[in-house]
């Protein structure tokens, strides 16, 4: 059995995170849109819709790297209501101030699905890690401030835990907080134990 692995992605976040299981691996960026699947949202479960996401990152890589474990996830920000709203990366100062004062004093779920596909037979194995978000309620000057010294343009929600977006946050309710940056490890680690890729 080949011992490669892939890892769906070119995070910066998602790839240091995998480094801290020193098991060697490549990385590549999937050719999957993940905005295609925006209009099944509401006629999904969350879990579902997540799942989806990972699974076309890593059907997408399988035709260039048949031999590999490919490792794929993908995190939805969910913010609740009637209907429910997906949050995407805000892209601009902008967009990101009005996204973080429209979640300010609510709670809003992380949803990250994880996919580890087989090679040969292409079977996957998955799981999928919840995160409970209670933002407090906060100035817009605060929301400014914050969005234009640490820029988290390029992550859903518009805010990143592993700095002062921290300092937003009331509680947070989940059991892996590396499941909010992006990888949720713990998972991770029991799906590679179970084909051999980590030793038990």
């Amino acid at each position: 059995m080949t011992t490669k692995l892939l890892l769906a992605s070119t995070s910066r976040y998602r790839k240091a995170l995998l480094e801290r299981l020193d098991v060697p691996f490549e990385s590549a960026a999937p050719e999957f849109d993940e905005r295609s699947l925006d209009g099944e949202f509401g006629r999904m479960s969350h879990d579902a819709f997540a799942t989806a996401l990972a699974l076309g990152k890593a059907k997408s890589l399988r035709p260039h790297w048949p031999d590999h474990f490919i490792l794929a996830a993908d995190q939805i920000a969910v913010l609740p209501g009637d209907p429910p709203q997906l949050l995407h990366k805000a892209g601009t100062q902008a967009r990101a101030v009005a996204q973080l004062m429209e979640m300010g004093g609510r709670t809003h779920m992380l949803v990250t699905a994880v996919v580890l596909m087989r090679p040969g037979d292409d079977a996957v194995t998955s799981t999928v890690d919840h995160q409970r978000m209670v933002m407090r309620a906060f100035a817009q000057e605060e929301a400014e401030r914050y969005v234009r010294h640490y820029q988290p343009l390029d992550c859903a929600g518009a805010y990143r835990i592993e700095d002062a977006g921290i300092r937003l946050f009331e509680r947070i309710d989940g059991h892996d907080y590396t499941g909010i940056i992006g990888l949720p490890l713990l998972a991770v680690c029991r799906l590679l134990r179970g084909v051999g890729l980590l030793p038990a």
